[in-house]
């Protein structure tokens, strides 16, 4: 599991001050992004450096609690599961030690040239084992 501290930004919230919906899964997408960087995976490596791309095929979120601006957020991320081609992560949402949201998102490895699904590479399924609960 992955843990990221963050909290809810104005641009975050909409006109009532409260988080915007779509808003939850950038939080859980911000936590994606800062868990391949801390294992020394960019999204910018991704880019320039590799074959292949990460594709979100589904996404989905649930709201548990208002989040309002300010407000301290705790993200764990962890593996549901890891295949041959795509790997599926969950996001637990907690404030002041109670879950305020849920995320899932499935992602399918892509082959950069021909835009076709690949298996993951090992460099990547390797950090996707350190997100595996037991």
């Amino acid at each position: 599991m992955y843990r990221l501290e963050t909290s809810v930004r104005l641009h975050d919230t909409d006109a009532a001050g409260l988080l915007f919906f779509a808003h939850q899964l950038k939080i859980a997408h911000d936590a994606y992004e800062s868990f391949l960087e801390s294992a020394g995976l960019t999204f910018q490596t991704i880019l320039t450096e590799r074959d292949y791309l990460l594709a979100i095929v589904h996404a989905e979120s649930d709201y548990l609690r208002t989040l309002e601006v300010g407000q301290f957020l705790t993200v764990e991320v962890s593996a549901a599961r890891v295949g041959s081609t795509s790997f599926t992560l969950t996001y637990t949402i907690t404030s002041d030690g109670e879950t305020v949201g849920t995320a899932q998102t499935v992602h399918v490895c892509i082959d950069r040239a021909t835009r076709e699904k690949r298996p993951l590479p090992e460099e990547l399924r390797s950090i996707l084992s350190k997100l595996q609960t037991a």
